[in-house]
């Protein structure tokens, strides 16, 4: 399937195209439902990879790792928006997870516990324990890009499909909403 200027595929046919951890997810999902295609690493970034491969930020979400405190108790959780948004840490994150403090995730924790690469942590293949956030706007979408786990690919699934995750949760995220 053509989407923007790249070419997807299935993912479960193509290993190489996402980390291990979401290969071994993705037995879970509809094989047609999670496609993959190859990018260059180095447009991994949001902005870079819509300029270069023709894809709206609105056409795409961000999965971000979060620290959750509350008391003693410390905890992980994912949470996603739309390129175009951001995430509303201090108060909609904050207050789903129950937390008296949130801050983004260390980047050592989260490639070290998500078994990914920093800048492609994806929601498919987390840790089956972590909270996982979804805008609503995210669920919505048709047709939307994440990351594949590795910086060297991209994920094309439905909003659908994330918000069918184990320990999903559909609320409004981002900033402004």
């Amino acid at each position: 399937m053509e989407f923007g200027l790249l070419d997807f595929a299935p993912a479960r046919s193509n290993p190489e195209l996402v980390a291990a951890p979401v290969h071994a997810a993705l037995d879970h999902l509809a094989p047609e439902s999670v496609l993959a295609s190859e990018i260059d690493p180095q447009l991994a970034d949001t902005a870079a990879f819509c300029e270069q491969y023709g894809i709206d930020p609105e056409q795409g979400a961000n999965c971000v790792i979060v620290q959750a405190q509350r008391g003693e108790k410390t905890w992980l959780a994912a949470a996603l928006v739309l390129g175009s948004q951001k995430l509303d840490v201090n108060s909609a994150v904050r207050k789903a997870l129950g937390a008296k403090k949130v801050s983004f995730a260390p980047m050592d924790t989260a490639v070290e516990l998500t078994g990914m690469e920093y800048g492609g942590i994806t929601p498919i293949g987390l840790p089956a324990s972590w909270p996982l956030l979804i805008d609503s706007a995210v669920a919505e979408a048709e047709h939307l890009i994440i990351g594949s786990g590795i910086r060297g690919s991209k994920i094309l699934c439905s909003g659908a499909v994330l918000a069918s995750l184990p320990g999903a949760e559909v609320l409004p995220l981002a900033k402004g909403e």
